[in-house]
């Protein structure tokens, strides 16, 4: 049955332990994914202190892993085996993230997110709770603003400073980047991430659009009526609509036979 707005309110207040004017403004935690999700004033350097490197059964390779035969930019996996990639956008509120991430695992799915650098910088245990589930960690830049519009060295700069934040968490510079605030990357973009150390940058061909607030049942007819095998599927923290639209989309992926894995497992024979 499609989310109700009570039950949205539950998810925001009783199951995510959120109340009053925090649990009001949920759906507005990370903005449009065509804006800046994450202040540019924001600090860029990390924290003060050690940061304590995550200790957990997914560990992500110190080298992301190139793929042969994979173009520089990836928008979807072999249309021939029954899986799919649920990716996420690494920022927002962290009771929400935590919550689809349960969702996740109760039905047995792993996911692929990719993180905003100042997101990491204010939420460093989001990225032992992302590997401890099973998930996979990369990169969305630091600072989530449009890279493909930004000089060689600033946008140089975006990519290594959020793969500098995973690396200091997690011992690697994270299994994919992302760019920022935009479907595809520039040609300038695609070489600047691969001299950072990703072979390939991770597109989609799913675009959810739950950043624009639509309600739980447009984000399930959106991803159930375009998914495909092989299919990369832009989703976000942050928003309350994803994790009400989070179950019926499992459910019906099971339905249909399509597992929903990781971007690495999704591209592996």
């Amino acid at each position: 049955m499609l989310s109700q707005p009570g039950r949205r309110a539950v998810l925001r207040a009783a199951s995510l332990g959120v109340t009053g004017a925090a649990a009001a403004g949920l759906s507005a935690a990370c903005g449009s994914d065509r804006s800046a999700s994450v202040s540019a004033a924001a600090p860029t350097t990390p924290p003060p202190g050690p940061a304590r490197p995550v200790r957990s059964a997914q560990v992500a390779p110190a080298v992301p892993r190139r793929f042969s035969g994979q173009p520089v930019e990836i928008g979807h996996g072999p249309r021939d085996r029954p899986r799919v990639a649920l990716t996420f956008h690494g920022n927002g509120e962290p009771a929400i993230a935590r919550a689809v991430l349960a969702e996740a695992e109760r039905a047995g799915a792993r996911v692929t997110v990719l993180a905003i650098g100042n997101w990491l910088d204010a939420h460093p245990d989001m990225a032992r709770r992302i590997l401890d589930g099973g998930h996979e960690l990369g990169n969305h830049t630091q600072r989530h603003l449009a890279i493909n519009a930004m000089p060689e060295e600033e946008a140089y700069a975006e990519i290594t400073g959020c793969a500098q934040r995973l690396k200091r968490l997690t011992g690697s510079i994270g299994t994919w980047f992302r760019p920022s605030q935009t479907q595809y990357a520039t040609p300038l973009v695609q070489r600047l991430a691969q001299r950072a150390g990703y072979p390939h940058v991770l597109s989609y061909d799913v675009d959810s659009l739950d950043f624009t607030s639509p309600g739980a049942a447009a984000v399930i007819r959106t991803v159930t009526g375009t998914i495909l095998a092989g299919s990369v599927v832009s989703l976000h923290f942050g928003y309350a609509d994803t994790v009400d639209a989070m179950p019926p989309v499992l459910e019906e992926l099971a339905r249909r036979k399509l597992r929903a894995v990781t971007t690495t497992e999704l591209l592996t024979p």
